[in-house]
């Protein structure tokens, strides 16, 4: 007997729907086809050992499954729920009207008990897409299906619910989530702030001058200095997360399995800060089943870079496409797959190896060749794609023992949510720009026009300060932030001038 259930398959950030074609007929042996890998191939035993402990039996007959399409490879033991299902029905132990209108998906232990899966999410917008009626998954991803509307969610625990269900013996009870009230309850929902910060006043207005206009950003000082501590708190000032970019960021953390059972949307912006042993693979992604790396999982949000120059030459230089495209392609022989990598870039380092290069207090033991040569481990290119280069300096004892409270993230946040509306609406017409960090150099010209007494302070900056010829775009894209901050139409004197002292590694003999 032919009966044909249904799963999905993930490939980058999207899923296709798998057709499960099982035909139990005359003869012996079990015949598994469709490219499965060897996860899928192993599915058989697993099977074999929940059917038996639940009261069932493996078909003592020839048992031939298809997954189809074929030309695609399967991955994975999240088809162990589906084969199972398929092969109970086409023996006739189970009823199998109605499995056209459910997607099923899962991994069985030898027990039956319905373990969890990665990329819910995109199978449950894709089983949407389908007209299924709804989709039977692990309990323990329901809800991050549950985001999904127009769809179904029962989540299981055991086969036997399943069986039951689809018998019309059991009634489960549907997951539902109001997507709308858990993304806005949540969105603001940071455990850090701004206001925690004591001093530092020239490093906060940096950050919030990236944050405005989704600049890349380094930061430069001694250990100590409040480097990673003002990092992670810049997440908590750039605007808060549309729920497109909510749904999108939540489809890639899905993928790789990164949702935990209570959460069904992620509704702040990432914050991912990677050891710098990392490997290039590990942060771009990749892999033989290709998966996201670390700036898609940063995708709408932060990714950190701790000690900038302790990171392997080849693993930066792989950020350098990324940054610009805002994506990643992976490409194999027979396919490749894309992901999402809109991030913001924040760096820290020290200025030197021993850390004290222009310490106020104490003194630097490198000589000066050697501070060169550990700034020299970032490539000229990559600091190319980084706009703004602020030094951090120690934190004097009368700023930490200050009682009075610093200004919170919320205030901070206001204004750069302001700048961003300005920014949105002049390049309302165009497709991939949304922020002054992404313009071209048609848009440069366009929008970033200098008076008379502007050409002449960035020509003069250029002359004293030794600023290379990249700095210039950059200069002209933060100034128009800073205009932007103040809600001023065209940039000025001062709005130059503070994005030019943004400029710190372009300038001759900085290292010595």
């Amino acid at each position: 007997m032919l009966v044909k259930t249904y799963g999905s398959a993930v490939y980058g950030i999207n899923a296709e729907i798998i057709t499960i074609e099982v035909n139990v007929t005359q003869g012996v042996k079990f015949f598994l086809v469709g490219l499965p890998d060897n996860a899928v191939k192993e599915s058989q035993q697993r099977i074999e050992s929940t059917l038996r402990t639940n009261g069932y039996k493996m078909p003592g007959r020839k048992v031939i499954i298809n997954m189809a399409p074929a030309d695609i490879r399967k991955e994975g033991s999240a088809y162990d729920l589906p084969l199972a299902i398929g092969i109970l029905a086409a023996s006739n132990q189970i009823p199998n009207e109605g499995l056209e209108n459910y997607l099923i998906m899962g991994e069985l232990s030898l027990d039956g008990s319905v373990n969890p899966i990665k990329g819910v999410l995109p199978i449950a917008i894709e089983a949407r897409k389908h007209g299924f009626k709804g989709f039977l998954l692990p309990r323990q991803n329901a809800r991050e299906a549950a985001v999904v509307n127009n769809l179904e969610i029962y989540g299981v625990d055991h086969i036997n619910q399943v069986i039951n269900f689809l018998s019309g013996e059991l009634e489960l009870e549907q997951t539902i989530v109001d997507t709308r009230n858990e993304f806005f309850a949540k969105v603001n929902e940071y455990d850090v702030d701004f206001v925690d910060v004591k001093g530092q006043e020239n490093v906060k207005r940096s950050l919030e001058v990236a944050a405005a206009g989704g600049h890349n950003i380094i930061m430069i000082g001694p250990p100590g200095a409040g480097k990673t501590m003002l990092a992670k708190r810049l997440p908590t000032i750039i605007p808060p997360l549309s729920l497109y970019e909510a749904l999108e960021t939540t489809k890639i953390h899905s993928v790789v399995g990164k949702i935990d059972k209570e959460t069904s949307l992620i509704t702040i912006r990432p914050f991912r800060a990677p050891h710098h042993t990392i490997s290039d693979v590990a942060l771009v992604g990749g892999g033989s089943y290709p998966q996201p790396g670390e700036i898609s999982l940063a995708h709408n949000g932060v990714l950190f870079l701790d000690e900038l120059p302790e990171f392997k030459r080849t693993v930066l230089e792989v950020m350098r496409q990324p940054l610009e495209d805002r994506r990643i392609t992976i490409s194999r022989s027979k396919f490749s797959v894309e992901y999402p990598a809109s991030f913001m870039l924040v760096a820290s380092m020290n200025p030197c190896p021993c850390g004290y290069y222009n310490h106020p207090e104490k003194k630097c033991v490198c000589t000066p060749g050697v501070v060169q040569k550990y700034l020299n481990k970032i490539s000229g290119p990559l600091l190319d794609r980084i706009d703004i280069h602020v030094e951090v300096v120690p934190v004097p004892f009368e700023k930490l023992a200050d009682i009075r409270k610093s200004e919170n993230s919320e205030a901070v946040r206001n204004r750069v949510v302001r700048a961003r509306k300005i920014q949105e609406e002049r390049y309302s017409g165009q497709n991939s720009v949304h922020c002054n960090a992404q313009i071209n150099a048609a848009l440069l010209r366009k929008f970033c026009e200098l008076n008379k007494e502007g050409k002449q302070l960035i020509k003069n900056a250029m002359e004293k300060l030794g600023l290379s010829a990249r700095a210039y775009d950059r200069i002209l894209k933060v100034s128009r932030t800073i205009a932007d901050l103040e809600e001023q139409e065209n940039i000025q004197v001062h709005h130059l001038a503070e994005a030019i002292q943004y400029r710190s590694l372009d300038r001759e003999n900085w290292a010595g």
